[in-house]
Formats: structure tokens, sequence, C-alpha cells
């Protein structure tokens, strides 16, 4: 069977809220689910089936909210209330949790993880955190102090280095210029069945089975937009 195209997906779900297409402005952006294989020890079956169905609901609340976003009435927009605002605020955090899931699932789990000294991703750390124990001490001290949400190492367009943050649930606290490289979710969700309130053993778990091929290749491309910048 021939997967959906983006326009396919976007009809089936006008279709299904009664979106008509001669009132719709057909601006509204489609995600498609992605697959992941994951096969650590380190997380149990059972949360690794709850964490990709939550991972799936968000890429369906996504393109619902964005399909809504068609026909919402702009002329009724104000900050104190309206569905508009309302739609806003929730494209935006559906949208980052469902970029944020794939960047997490894709950079986890990699049974023979290793980072060579002379990579690229390691030399850029180490230059930016003064050495790469440091980097590892600074997100691990990130992971410890969100309130349910993400830890990211990211290159910052504006001071030009590479950055460790906290990202409270989805959406909060989320510097500008922000072009991710690792992350690693930390909702409670994502370890609580297999480590209780441990969120330190479970950080340190998948720190230990990080794909640096994954991320080497981000990198490589963190690069790209530096150049770029300074262009």
């Amino acid at each position: 069977m021939s997967k959906f195209t983006n326009d396919d997906l976007r009809k089936s779900i006008k279709e299904s809220l009664n979106i008509g297409e001669a009132e719709t402005l057909d601006e509204s952006y489609v995600a498609q689910e992605k697959t992941f294989n994951l096969p650590t020890e380190l997380l149990s079956v059972a949360t690794k089936k709850n964490h990709i169905e939550l991972y799936d609901q968000y890429v369906k609340d996504f393109n619902r909210i964005s399909a809504e976003l068609d026909t919402v009435d702009r002329s009724a927009a104000n900050s104190n209330h309206s569905q508009y605002r309302s739609l806003k605020i929730d494209e935006t955090y559906n949208l980052n949790a469902v970029y944020l899931h794939e960047l997490y699932f894709a950079n986890i789990s990699d049974l023979h993880s290793e980072i060579p000294m002379d990579s690229l991703a390691y030399m850029r750390l180490a230059r930016d955190f003064g050495s790469f124990d440091a980097w590892q001490n600074d997100f691990i001290a990130c992971a410890l102090s969100n309130r349910c949400g993400w830890a990211i190492t990211y290159y910052n367009t504006y001071l030009k280095t590479y950055v460790n943050c906290f990202i409270d649930l989805h959406s909060q606290n989320v510097p500008f210029g922000t072009y991710p490289i690792i992350v690693l979710d930390t909702w409670q969700h994502a370890y609580y069945r297999d480590y209780l309130k441990d969120v330190k053993t479970y950080t340190y778990g998948m720190m230990k089975q990080l794909n640096w091929n994954i991320i080497e290749s981000r990198f490589e491309k963190a690069e790209g937009v530096a150049k770029a910048i300074r262009a």
C-alpha cells in the first residue's frame, strides 16, 4: 500500500473536521509519523510502546490543529482570549513535541555507542565547553533541572557556539536561535515506569547509548548553518 502524501493527509484531516476545500486557506502543515527502532534494554518494552503512542498522538493533534487554523476567524483574534490565539499556542506545543520526540528517538539506543576524539562532535563540544567531560556534566545538570521537559545541546545562531539548555514541557524556556543537536526526553513518562523518580540513573543510561553517528551528522548540518549565517 502506498504511503499517503502530505496533500492526501491534509485532505483526509479536513474531511474528518467537515472543512470544505472552498472555505480553506490551504496553508495547513502536515506532519507524518516516523518509525523508530529502539533496541536498548535500558527501557522496558512497555515504556517504549507507551512513548511511541504518545508521539503518534502528538502527530495527530498537530495535524488536526493545523487544519483547524485554516478556517479560524482571524478577525476575532485578540490577546485575552480567542480561538486563533488558543490554536496557535497548541500548534507550537504539539509541533515542538513531534520534532523533539523524533530527534530524541533517533539519537538514543545505540548499543555500540562510541565517540571518536577526532570527530566533529567531540572537538566542538570540547572546544565550546572546555572539555568533553565538562559538556557531559553540564548536560546532566540540564536534565536534572527541568520540570518535565527536555535537555538539549544546540547550536546558538546568535552566540555562534554550542550551548546546553533545558526546555520545560515542550514550549517553555525555548532560547531564540536554537538548532538542536543532542536531545534527551526527561518527561516522567520517559523513565518513571523503569526508574521511578531516579532521573539521574535514566540520564546516565541514555547518555551511554547516544547514537554519535546521528549526532555527528547534526553537527555537520549545524556547521553548514553557521557558515551560511557568517556569509
